[in-house]
């Protein structure tokens, strides 16, 4: 493939998770599937095109979506999570240890987890209900099964890919 080709690729990704991060923005149910469905883009980026374009999308679409919604919580998560994990799942699972891996995914997690959170209470303190609080611990421990799912359900798209689609 030409540059021409990879950068109007590159655009068109680029275009989908921003639809994705703004329909994340203004549905008040299925925010997490939204951002996951964006997430999916980067991936995919990476089969088809390469890293540098990965990244250049999600530098894009993070950067634009900030600039267009502005400092909500659901585009603060994909730029701090949902956009960065394609890249750091890539570079992980090159390591072909599962065990390994799997540690180096719930370390990473749980960094951008607290990182997160204290972002989204410093800016949003307000309306972080009280309750919240008494159950953070607890929100904690279920985040990883989540995580470790929504990791596989990434693991599982990324085989269908380059099974059927990517030569």
């Amino acid at each position: 493939m030409n540059k021409a080709s990879y950068t109007a690729k590159g655009g068109l990704f680029a275009a989908l998770s921003i639809l994705l991060i703004y329909l994340s923005t203004v549905i008040p149910t299925n925010r997490l599937l939204f951002l996951g469905a964006a997430s999916l883009i980067i991936p995919l980026c990476i089969l088809m095109l390469d890293l540098k374009y990965a990244l250049l999308v999600y530098l894009v679409s993070s950067i634009v979506s900030l600039w267009l919604l502005g400092p909500r919580g659901t585009v603060v998560i994909y730029i701090l999570f949902f956009g960065l994990y394609g890249i750091i799942k890539f570079y992980i699972e090159k390591l072909q240890k599962l065990p390994l891996e799997i540690m180096f995914k719930l370390f990473t997690f749980n960094i951008f987890l607290v990182i997160i959170y204290l972002i989204l209470k410093f800016m949003f303190i307000d309306q972080i209900d009280a309750r919240f609080y008494n159950y953070k611990y607890l929100v904690f421990f279920v985040s990883q099964f989540v995580f470790l799912f929504y990791d596989y359900v990434l693991t599982i798209f990324i085989s269908y890919l380059k099974k059927h689609f990517i030569r």
